[in-house]
């Protein structure tokens, strides 16, 4: 039966899918497991240039795609056109880093021995994607997945289902062998009896903290198999008064509503040092009257709807709930025309006297709204920034490299960006402590992620 993909344009059905029965999954997983024990022998040479040809294939549709995750999604076009950049970005840097990340690591020389490790695929991976960078997201694991020899079921979110048939048709018009990439649409149910059949090595998921927990408990019912989380995040921003502000700020505003500050690393708390507050708050409040709220199909766009009505109901329940408590709301709503052709549409809030104690500075807010906090000194910045269930990523703007690397050792998060935020770089490895995440994507590390070390113990 078709089930609907309602867009947060309109409100209105834009596109169809249908889930695979359970025989239908089964049967896809078993093409996979076959895919994957020819491809495993495969040259990586051969693996990375699918890869790469996959691209091209994607792009051929370039107008097509980006149009699809724009309606199901809601991000302006010009992010979905950026995404494509992102991905080639990402897939031609791991692509780069596999000959050497997989190589046989060879141990020193001991007399009458051979020792090396290898690093072998680990069979099916099963990724399942989130809806809020429909091709990053998962290129993170697909891309790595086929270049360590593993075959990928591609389980993408039902709002951006159309996301996973074009990557598994793109890897098909590139010549990849069949089962090797498979749009893997199925309900909860159907993961959970393909993780209980065994034929699943591993597991990569993105979403949130809850979904987390059901995915590594069904993974460990009848399994030890591999599991990779990428998780919620409430990442802050420390301002200091060394910082080039106008940089900081233009950037500080993208990181808090790019994609309507649907990210898992958007900046969403912001910590500006006593000296610097006033300037900054007033730079900050001009620069978010700048955006241009609508709809994401119209040129000029850079603010578009929250993904559904359920979201955008919870960042008001957050920023309403502030204020009640007595934080202040500083963005004039008259400057932007809300659009009333669904309730997905949000202006952007920015909130003064907020603390800790409020859900807005706690809890995940996922959409286009901020709070900011006057500090003392550095170490009332750490206690605040530190101060979080998350730990995903945390920047630091300011020019004294000396005071970020003491900062940055300080701070409990994956990524500790200075001057730059909600960026992931590929050759660096993407991973969440806490309640962000666990487990590792992009870089070498990522790839060796997808891999299970053998070793070699000849003598000779």
């Amino acid at each position: 039966m078709p089930e609907p993909i309602v867009s947060p344009i309109d409100g209105q059905v834009a596109y169809e899918f249908e889930y695979l029965d359970d025989a239908a999954a089964m049967a896809a997983l078993d093409r996979a497991r076959e895919a994957q024990r020819e491809w495993r022998r495969s040259p990586i040479e051969d693996r990375a240039a699918l890869c790469l040809r996959m691209l091209d294939a994607y792009e051929a549709k370039l107008d097509q795609h980006t149009r699809e995750i724009t309606t199901m999604m809601g991000k302006p076009l010009a992010e979905a056109q950026g995404e494509v950049r992102t991905m080639r970005g990402r897939v031609e840097a791991l692509a780069a880093l596999a000959p050497a990340a997989l190589a046989d690591e060879l141990l020193p020389e001991l007399d009458g021995f051979h020792r090396a490790i290898r690093h072998e695929p680990v069979g099916v991976v099963l990724n399942i994607a989130a809806w809020n960078y429909p091709l990053v997201v998962p290129i993170n694991v697909v891309a790595a997945a086929v270049l360590a020899g593993d075959a990928v079921l591609l389980k993408h979110a039902p709002q951006t289902a159309l996301c996973g048939r074009q990557l598994a048709a793109s890897f098909a018009e590139a010549g990849a062998p069949a089962g090797l990439v498979t749009d893997f649409m199925v309900r909860h149910e159907t993961v959970a009896r393909a993780l209980d059949s065994r034929k699943i090595n591993q597991v990569a998921f993105t979403g949130s903290v809850r979904g987390g927990h059901e995915v590594y408990r069904a993974a460990a019912a009848r399994n030890f198999i591999g599991v990779g989380l990428e998780l919620g995040g409430k990442d802050p921003a420390l301002v200091l008064p060394d910082c080039e502000l106008e940089f900081t700020v233009a950037n500080l505003v993208e990181g808090a509503f790019y994609n309507a500050g649907q990210s898992c690393c958007a900046v969403e708390r912001i910590y500006v040092h006593e000296q610097i507050w006033a300037a900054f708050v007033e730079a900050y409040v001009a620069q978010t009257h700048t955006l241009k709220l609508g709809d994401p199909l119209a040129p000029g766009t850079t603010l578009g709807p929250v993904v559904n009505a359920r979201a955008a109901a919870r960042v008001a329940a957050q920023v309403e709930a502030a204020i009640e408590a007595g934080a202040r709301q500083l963005i004039d709503d008259s400057k932007f025309e809300v659009p009333d052709r669904s309730p997905c549409y949000l202006a952007p809030k920015v909130l003064v006297d907020v603390d800790h104690s409020m859900a807005l500075m706690r809890d995940e807010t996922f959409g286009p709204a901020i709070g900011l906090i006057k500090v003392r000194d550095h170490e009332h910045a750490l206690a605040l920034m530190n101060d979080s269930a998350y730990g995903l990523t945390a920047s630091i703007w300011s020019r004294d490299d000396a005071i970020v690397d003491q900062l940055a050792a300080e701070l409990e998060a994956g990524t500790v960006f200075q001057n730059r935020c909600d960026y992931l770089d590929p050759q660096l490895p993407w991973v969440g402590v806490k309640d962000s995440g666990h487990g590792v994507s992009l870089s070498h590390l990522g790839l060796r992620a997808l891999t299970r070390p053998k070793s070699l113990h000849f003598r000779r």
